[in-house]
């Protein structure tokens, strides 16, 4: 689990943010995202949070958002909870290694796949 959800990390412009998002990775697909080279865009992030990226039980997305003129903070902070939400869903969801490791040998077809 991620220590943090969403981390802001700076103004762009008067209404534009950039942030990450950490979203939790399910147990199964982590070896998919781990990557021993990744660390986290955020300076601040601790050893550990770069562990769980680089293990892959957290995957981490960089992006931006444009907010409308004389925005509140509760109006960008409810903004980017929704978006977590989103892409925590989507982490979730989208399961491109389903039918990993299937195989043929020519007569039969042996069924693998991650859940």
């Amino acid at each position: 689990m991620p220590r943090l959800n969403v981390i802001l990390l700076d103004k762009l412009d008067e209404d534009t943010y950039r942030y990450v998002l950490w979203a939790d990775v399910p147990v199964a697909r982590q070896s998919f995202y781990a990557d021993t080279n990744k660390s986290s865009v955020w300076k601040d992030a601790t050893a550990q949070d770069d562990a769980n990226l680089q293990g892959g039980s957290v995957v981490e997305k960089l992006d931006s958002v444009h907010m409308p003129h004389n925005h509140t903070l509760v109006q960008l902070e409810t903004e980017l909870q929704t978006r977590w939400g989103f892409y925590q869903s989507s982490v979730t969801a989208n399961n491109p290694w389903s039918v990993y490791g299937t195989q043929w040998n020519g007569a039969l077809w042996s069924v693998a796949g991650v859940v």
